[in-house]
């Protein structure tokens, strides 16, 4: 799970132990679960050694903590750098909200078992992990309130709309489709599953859009 950072070439060699460590915990934590996950197993998968796991994190806890930090993280830049890309073309808010459906689609098919993970302990409420979940959480529904914000004040959308409900939706919309989609239809490209929610977005599924 790359950070632009570390592939621009200006990332160290504990970031890229780490970027290691991140790939193996991950697959490792989707394949068994975390609790029969070990750091033995975390290391070797990783090509390193047991103590490098813990040179860099304290526990497998922590590990899995800034694990999901970390994703999260690259979501919601992904998710940011798209709405400031329409920006930039001269696109509407709603072409932004799209471009981020579409953001967010790309994220999950290159990362689909961080993305499981992810979902899965969105569940779990007795993990030590729980509150950082819920603020790296808020802080990519966070980007997609701000554009919607904007859309409402600029008279692109009703002012009647939930934002923080409908940010929420449309965040869950997309992991939602893109897990069925690679779980029951990977044959279809990520084009016909953004065609599909971008449909939604704009009101077009009623056949009189």
């Amino acid at each position: 799970m790359d950070s632009s950072s570390t592939t621009a070439g200006g990332g160290t060699r504990r970031e890229a132990t780490r970027q290691k460590l991140y790939e193996a915990a991950v697959t490792l934590i989707a394949e068994q679960g975390f609790s029969a996950t070990t750091v033995d197993e975390i290391a070797e998968r990783a090509g390193v050694a047991k103590g490098t796991v813990y040179y860099n994190f304290a526990s497998k806890s922590v590990l899995f903590e800034e694990l999901l930090r970390h994703g999260v993280g690259l979501l919601t830049a992904s998710l940011r750098e798209a709405a400031e890309k329409t920006a930039r073309d001269g696109g509407s808010k709603v072409d932004a909200l799209d471009a981020m459906i579409r953001a967010g689609l790309f994220f999950i098919n290159r990362y689909p078992a961080f993305t499981q993970l992810y979902v899965a302990e969105l569940w779990r409420t007795n993990r030590a992990w729980q509150s950082t979940l819920m603020v790296v959480r808020q802080q990519a529904v966070a980007v997609v309130e701000d554009v919607l914000r904007d859309a409402v004040a600029g008279g692109e959308l009703s002012d009647e709309i939930d934002i923080p409900l409908t940010a929420a939706a449309l965040v869950g919309m997309v992991l939602v489709a893109a897990l069925d989609w690679q779980a029951f239809q990977p044959e279809r490209s990520l084009d016909d599953v953004h065609a599909a929610l971008s449909r939604l977005l704009q009101g077009r599924v009623s056949g009189h859009g």
